[in-house]
């Protein structure tokens, strides 16, 4: 038998075996007909490329080792939470229960919030934090420069070390660097514990390249915390002007909702590094700041898949009166397409901000293809003027708010690790809706479509195919 023959029986071999394998996994683990039959459909037609690219991207599900981060001695089997336990009356009420049952979190009462636009103003005050820390720090950011603003968090976390504060920095292992991280190297080098999430050069850690940790928290001591969309760089930094400034929007938080928000971090830093973070001090004994009821939402590909999206519909089914959103990136599924349409329909006044010209050109051409169905429904869609603003913005009915760091797309619906936060208060609505209403501008409209280049349009529709994907 010559070497030939042996090769061409290896691939013949291949052929069959490595497409009826990706069968066999889809069928098992693929929840979404369309995205199950579109992978066996690729690896039928290209097995080995089509194996290669199911590995890397098809495969969005993670087996999380991490345990709920509790403080034993402390509490000395005593639940320190249940008496800041809120329930919700009124037509929000079945939301608040079901995000309750799904995310086995209790909605908790006694917290305030200060909302804090753009680097400018949320930064200064986040290390203002981190510098009269005394017992811990935990942070994690989607992307952390190794830049002018960087180097600042990294001097004011790298100070808090040599005080004696125990200091975590997670930082993603595609957003900060996958190559070269600079921010994870400084910190090494000062002693700062710092790690990448789901990093790995090697094959068999290949499939979850496609899995990042887009979530932005910030806790120091346990009583103050820090959320939302805002990444640390000098972009976000508007009084710099740089080339593509990004504004954005973020949270500072006080109250036991910050228990919920350290549990949050401590299960992806136990999952990345295996240390349980636990004891006084990281959860200290809660107390009520303020009056203001919240919950975290998180989601991801593991246990809490679509939990976030999963609030969003149901927030969108009970509306009557108005919903707002504002999103960098809107290219949602067909769940929320319907719900959308379907509240529109109802009489439910909508209004959809989006930037203008966002960071990614591909998702802007995508997200105008995709547009036509709430134009014929009636939602009000305002294209926002620079800069780019990377605010992620939910309004219901002037009572409920929803924000943090998921986008309205599937990447970050489904693969994506993401944490909101839900807010039942009529102040901070009216705040948010306020500041959505001073970017709405420049409504986009039937004509506004239909007047685009044919090639445009055509280029458009062939790129929302890779809506799952971008």
């Amino acid at each position: 038998m010559t070497h030939w023959t042996v090769f061409h029986i290896l691939m013949q071999t291949l052929r069959w075996t490595l497409p009826l394998l990706v069968t066999v996994h889809a069928l098992v683990h693929k929840r979404d007909t369309a995205s199950c039959t579109g992978w066996i459909g690729i690896c039928w037609i290209a097995p080995l490329l089509g194996t290669v690219l199911y590995l890397m991207f098809g495969i969005n599900r993670v087996r999380r080792r991490a345990q709920k981060m509790v403080n034993r001695h402390l509490w000395e089997g005593r639940d320190p939470l249940a008496q800041y336990r809120q329930t919700v009356d009124g037509d929000l009420a079945p939301l608040s229960k079901m995000l309750g049952r799904l995310t086995e979190r209790p909605l908790m009462r006694g917290n305030s919030i200060t909302c804090l636009h753009d680097g400018d103003n949320a930064y200064p005050v986040m290390l203002e934090a981190i510098g009269q820390a005394r017992t811990s720090v935990i942070l994690c950011s989607y992307i952390f420069r190794d830049d002018e603003v960087g180097q600042r968090f990294a001097e004011a976390l790298v100070a808090a070390k040599r005080r004696g504060v125990e200091v975590r920095v997670l930082v993603d292992g595609i957003g900060s660097g996958y190559f070269r991280c600079g921010i994870e190297r400084r910190l090494r080098r000062e002693g700062v514990a710092c790690a990448r999430f789901m990093h790995s050069v090697w094959p068999w850690r290949m499939p979850f390249i496609n899995l990042r940790n887009h979530r932005k928290i910030l806790v120091v001591d346990g009583t103050i915390g820090f959320m939302g969309g805002l990444n640390i760089g000098e972009e976000n930094m508007l009084r710099l002007r740089t080339k593509l400034p990004v504004a954005d929007t973020h949270f500072r938080l006080q109250g036991p909702v910050v228990h919920q928000l350290a549990v949050a971090f401590a299960w992806d830093w136990s999952f990345t590094t295996g240390e349980e973070l636990e004891g006084e001090r990281y959860l200290p004994e809660p107390s009520p700041v303020g009056d203001v009821p919240m919950r975290i939402v998180t989601s991801g590909p593991d246990m809490d898949l679509e939990k976030i999206e999963y609030g969003m519909l149901q927030a969108f089914a009970l509306a009557r009166r108005h919903i707002w959103v504002m999103t960098p990136y809107f290219l949602p599924d067909d769940r929320i397409s319907t719900e959308l349409v379907l509240a529109a329909l109802r009489g439910v006044v909508i209004d959809i901000v989006v930037p203008k010209s966002s960071n990614h050109a591909l998702i802007d051409h995508a997200r105008d293809a995709n547009l036509r169905p709430f134009l014929d429904a009636g939602c009000r869609v305002w294209m926002a003027d620079p800069p780019f603003n990377h605010s992620k913005l939910m309004v219901v009915d002037d009572e409920w708010s929803f924000v943090g760091s998921a986008n309205i797309d599937m990447r970050s619906l489904r693969l994506n690790f993401e944490i909101n936060l839900e807010i039942y208060d009529a102040g901070v609505a009216k705040d948010l809706s306020t500041f959505m209403q001073t970017h709405r501008r420049n409504r986009m409209t039937h004509h506004d479509l239909d007047s685009l280049p044919f090639l445009i349009r055509m280029r458009n529709s062939a790129i929302r195919l890779l809506l799952p994907y971008l």
